[in-house]
């Protein structure tokens, strides 16, 4: 058996990257706080742990061999990208009338993932790199999903950690305005890798 250690760097380095998920966990932590974001940050994992398992399944390699079905995931998942980025944008101080007064779903998250070209990226780029670490695609799905899944949870909690700080910060609605806009361009801007 080869060595896990390569794996578990390579998804520590993918999941703590500011990306699309990240930037969500950040907005949400400072708006809404850690526990009442805590649906979004599970369904943001669980749709990893699960994406990264199909991929070890196969469905990486539909991907690579349909060109078509590439665009189609990259254009919904920008669509939803930029759909996230406008709420974010909208949203004022936590108190305010004018912002979402929700946060975003656990499903919400979950597509999040299953939307978000860098989650496509890093699984299917985790599913052909490190095949040999298992001895099925069975066996290599199980462990792609459990560490992405654990890294995600780590990963956006810290990132919402963030957010809550960032939130005790801001004191007034021009900061929070600040914010939401920079948080709205981050998201917005994470959609460009994806269209190299």
């Amino acid at each position: 058996m080869t060595s896990i250690l390569p794996l578990l760097l390579f998804v520590a380095v993918a999941t703590v990257t500011p990306g699309g998920a990240t930037t969500l966990a950040t907005a949400s932590g400072a708006r809404f706080g850690l526990v009442r974001s805590i649906p979004l940050l599970v369904g943001i994992a669980l749709g990893l742990a699960l994406l990264a398992a199909v991929a070890a399944l196969g469905l990486g390699s539909l991907l690579h061999a349909m060109p078509a079905l590439q665009t189609v995931v990259k254009a919904a998942g920008s669509a939803y990208l930029l759909w996230l980025a406008w709420r974010i944008a909208r949203g004022g101080p936590p108190n305010a009338a004018d912002g979402p007064a929700q946060p975003i779903t656990l499903g919400q998250g979950f597509l999040l993932l299953w939307l978000n070209p860098k989650s496509w990226a890093m699984t299917v780029g985790a599913a052909a790199s490190f095949a040999l670490l298992a001895s099925s695609p069975n066996r290599l799905a199980l462990l792609l999903g459990a560490v992405f899944g654990s890294a995600a949870c780590v990963s956006l909690v810290l990132w919402c950690a963030l957010g809550v700080l960032l939130a005790r910060l801001l004191r007034t609605p021009r900061h929070w305005r600040i914010l939401n806009l920079a948080m709205c361009v981050l998201l917005a801007a994470s959609i460009i890798p994806a269209w190299r």
